[in-house]
């Protein structure tokens, strides 16, 4: 095999080190900036291109508890009137965006819960934001509502008003089966909350139960990771989502690192994880599931969908509402305001709270779609042609090369297609697509 860049690459790169695995997005957030809000305000004012659809993701930042790997936005020590005046800001948010021009009299086709903790919220308080955002954007039309949760803040009651407000996908925080590799972790739950969530959801009746784990996790082990892919399938949810562990700037773990002088972070090599996530997807297959993506196994691809993931990635609008969240509308990215009272104070003072925006170039735009739509496993050379008027194949054609020569690309008639090999590096392989600028980059 040729010693190519990427080959290089590979090989030096097998210990976790800090930094951004996951590409969510493109180009990257490190690019967006304050100057550009004024961009994102005007896109407002627009109306939406046609056949595109809306998503709404409202970001719950509050929490029992901080995981040691976890680097999203959340707080642990807001009480019951700063969560009323959280939910309060975010629904005059939505207030002001359900009047301007962008919305273009569109119902929301997918709605998302996520955070932090969305089923930290009360009945109560989860009851009063949800009726407030169907007077806004009724999603009554909606093909998928999603809701996070971790398993011990689930009861039977609380399971019960979250499908009675028109959750579809519960998507449950599980991360590992092992009690002892939790507590290691800092996840606020234990596995015997674990059975008892999942079971009270089951009764419930949620037209589809997600599982998330996570490969990699400090202390795991052949054992202990088999054992968790065991009890997974043992469950039956209807998909199940695997993500390789990273370990981002603003983690604990990081932190510690930084104390103790130390580059590489105390969990498995990417190596490791590959092998891992290679052997849940291997056990779930014999389990009668489907791999279709590279974190996700789904037992009935007729009926389980992942309308938030698939629409976003083919270029559909997402409203981004609450503390740090991120917006994608006519064609222009933006981001909210990171931290809770600076988002607060710009909507009590009657703005909104944006914070930067990026406006990608139409080549920036391709790239975008290109290497989301690889993480599914397979890009369609046909519908880039249509939408993009770009030929794949030409237009990369020294990547695509690469990536036949290392044995990860394959081509089948009009489809491009990743194989077991490339899916499970595909965050490192579609690295490969970004434009010179962005590709040495921080990525956040």
């Amino acid at each position: 095999m040729a010693t190519t860049r990427l080959n290089l690459e590979m090989l030096g790169a097998q210990e976790t080190k800090a930094g951004n695995y996951f590409v969510s997005n493109y180009p990257p957030y490190s690019f967006w900036t304050p100057a550009s809000v004024p961009e994102a305000l005007a896109t407002l004012e627009r109306e939406p291109l046609p056949d595109t659809p809306l998503g709404v993701y409202l970001h719950i930042p509050f929490c029992r508890k901080r995981c040691h790997f976890c680097y999203f936005r959340v707080y642990t020590d807001k009480n019951a009137g700063e969560i009323k005046r959280y939910l309060d800001a975010a629904i005059a948010e939505m207030t002001t965006y359900a009047s301007k021009p962008f919305i273009g009299g569109r119902k929301p086709r997918f709605v998302y819960f996520g955070g932090g903790t969305p089923s930290y919220l009360s009945t109560t308080q989860l009851t009063y934001l949800t009726d407030a955002m169907k007077a806004l954007l009724p999603w009554d039309e909606a093909e998928e509502v999603t809701f996070e949760c971790e398993p011990g803040t689930l009861n039977e009651h609380k399971l019960t008003t979250i499908r009675n407000v028109g959750v579809t996908r519960l998507s449950l925080g599980v991360e590992h089966f092992d009690e002892s590799i939790l507590k290691l972790n800092g996840r606020a739950h234990g596995a015997k909350e674990i059975d008892r969530a999942y079971n009270f959801a089951r009764s419930v009746g949620f037209p589809q139960i997600n599982i998330d784990l996570i490969a990699g996790m400090m202390g795991d082990t052949d054992a202990l990771w088999q054992a968790t892919v065991a009890k997974a399938i043992e469950l039956l949810p209807d998909s199940v989502t695997i993500y390789q562990m990273e370990i981002p700037y603003n983690t604990t773990i990081f932190a510690e690192m930084q104390e103790g002088g130390n580059e590489i972070a105390p969990v498995a090599t990417w190596a490791k994880k590959r092998e891992w996530v290679q052997y849940a997807f291997g056990q779930l297959e014999q389990a009668g599931y489907t791999v279709t993506s590279g974190y996700t196994a789904v037992r009935d691809p007729a009926t389980t969908r992942f309308c938030y993931r698939d629409q976003l990635w083919a270029g559909a609008d997402l409203l981004g509402l609450g503390v740090a969240s991120f917006s994608h509308v006519g064609g222009v990215h933006f981001q909210n305001q990171h931290n809770f009272d600076p988002y607060i104070d710009k909507i009590t003072g009657g703005e909104l709270p944006i914070y930067r925006a990026l406006t990608p170039t139409a080549e920036q735009s391709l790239i975008r779609e290109l290497i989301l739509q690889f993480k599914l496993g397979h890009v369609n050379l046909g519908y880039f042609a249509q939408k993009f008027g770009v030929d794949l194949r030409v237009r990369f054609a020294e990547t695509m090369n690469e990536l036949r020569t290392e044995g990860y690309l394959e081509e089948h008639g009009d489809e491009l297609r990743l194989n077991r090999e490339g899916l499970l590096r595909v965050d490192r392989l579609v690295h490969e697509f970004f434009l010179p600028e962005h590709r040495d980059a921080r990525y956040a």
